[in-house]
């Protein structure tokens, strides 16, 4: 069903899924609205691969929890600080395959600097990024081949600004920092 409304209305998948990949992160971005889950369902069915998401806890309630986890969503609590990356981590560690997905930006609100969360879950799980595009002019789901992380994060996080920079549409605050200045936020 979401194959066949994602085509229907016009939208593709650019690039070639990482089906040999047993392990990712998949960043999402930029995260300009609620219809980017809609789009991200829809390209996971014509891919015909499995992904889990990362989602604010607010959105499982009595009367949705059990879509959107059904739907392959795990909650998480923003409102406190509660070792996330190390959760994360260990979850990659149980399983022998899984692709999780996450946007970087933490919220759809425009932000000045990405959350770095995403980048250490890959890192200490030792699984590489797949880096992906919301580009609404163009109606695609981007995909990027997958980014191992050397442990570099300025070097990391340049093909990482790099790739974004080729997605069409409204730029946020983070990445046209990056435009004006050519610099990377540090790790910290």
């Amino acid at each position: 069903m979401f194959a066949f409304l994602y085509k229907l209305f016009g939208w593709k998948v650019i690039g070639l899924p990482p089906y040999k990949v047993k392990k990712a992160i998949w960043v999402g971005a930029p995260h300009h609205s609620n219809w980017d889950l809609a789009i991200s369902l829809g390209a996971r069915a014509t891919m015909q691969f499995d992904i889990s998401f990362l989602a604010k806890k607010q959105i499982f309630q009595w009367y949705s929890g059990w879509l959107f986890r059904a739907l392959g969503g795990l909650p998480v609590d923003r409102s406190k600080a509660n070792n996330l990356v190390d959760n994360v981590v260990q979850i990659f560690q149980e399983n022998d395959s899984l692709h999780l997905a996450i946007t970087p930006e933490g919220t759809r609100d425009d932000v000045p600097v990405l959350k770095r969360g995403f980048y250490y879950m890959a890192l200490n799980a030792n699984v590489p990024l797949i880096l992906v595009g919301f580009d609404y002019p163009r109606k695609a789901f981007v995909i990027r081949e997958a980014l191992y992380l050397s442990g570099d994060y300025q070097k990391d996080m340049q093909a990482f600004y790099d790739f974004y920079l080729t997605i069409e549409g409204p730029r946020k605050t983070w990445l046209n920092n990056y435009v004006e200045t050519g610099e990377i936020p540090d790790s910290r």
